[in-house]
């Protein structure tokens, strides 16, 4: 935006104009700077909307929890038009003690709102095309051991959840340092592995993501790769 202002500022003061022409032109830099403004604002605005209908959604359905932070980092640096296309939102939720400058130390949780197509229009966000799904560290240990033995050839459990404490989820397997200690199958991205993970959803290993499928709403979301390192870490880094 900064750039965009000192290149219409420099228009102005470099090219000769009639008082009548500098008038239009003042105008129009006005009405671009206040179009890009409203941009950022809606961006923002979508933000604080998406945070406070989580919250309002976390204060209905679990009442245990009563102290605690709830943040999104998904539309950060991001555009209008780049979250109509994101098929999940991710809330990092953790719990604290209240008192003067409180610690936010306690129990973590993730929280995934699932959108579907029509989720975003000119009139804001539509959360009824939002599906929510609150997962714990052992929760999401327990998705990741079983999206594991779906993309790999492994299938001790055991095995699996202590190398997921001491390593993380990378395009090609699970990695421990930087030995590749459960490798993932290799696969075309026009080919799918299926396991029917709960009463909700299905876990689906392609290429490079991990697949969630909704059952109430018959959607397949992909969830990147980074996208599950940085919830990972989120769980089990100090």
């Amino acid at each position: 935006m900064k750039k965009l202002f000192l290149g219409l500022l420099l228009s102005l003061l470099f090219i000769p104009k009639s008082i009548s022409q500098t008038e239009d032109i003042i105008n129009s830099v006005t009405s671009q700077l206040i179009a890009v403004s409203n941009v950022v604002l809606s961006i923002k605005q979508m933000e604080a909307q998406a945070e406070h209908t989580a919250t309002e959604w976390i204060l209905n359905n679990y009442p245990n929890l009563t102290n605690f932070s709830l943040k999104t980092l998904d539309f950060e640096n991001k555009k209008v038009t780049d979250m109509s296309d994101a098929s999940v939102i991710t809330y990092t939720i953790q719990e604290f003690v209240p008192g003067d400058n409180p610690k936010v130390d306690g129990k973590k949780y993730i929280l995934f709102g699932f959108t579907s197509t029509g989720w975003i229009s000119d009139y804001g966000i539509n959360f009824n095309r939002v599906l929510w799904y609150l997962v714990d560290s052992d929760e999401w240990m327990n998705m990741m051991t079983a999206y594991v033995k779906t993309a790999s050839s492994e299938e001790n459990d055991s095995f699996i959840k202590e190398t997921l404490l001491n390593g993380k989820i990378v395009n090609r397997g699970v990695r421990v340092r930087s030995s590749l200690t459960i490798p993932f199958y290799k696969m075309t991205r026009d080919l799918y592995v299926v396991t029917d993970y709960n009463n909700l959803i299905k876990l689906v290993y392609n290429e490079r993501s991990l697949g969630i499928y909704l059952k109430e709403t018959s959607n397949l979301v992909q969830i990147g790769r980074n996208k599950i390192i940085n919830i990972h870490d989120f769980f089990f880094e100090n």
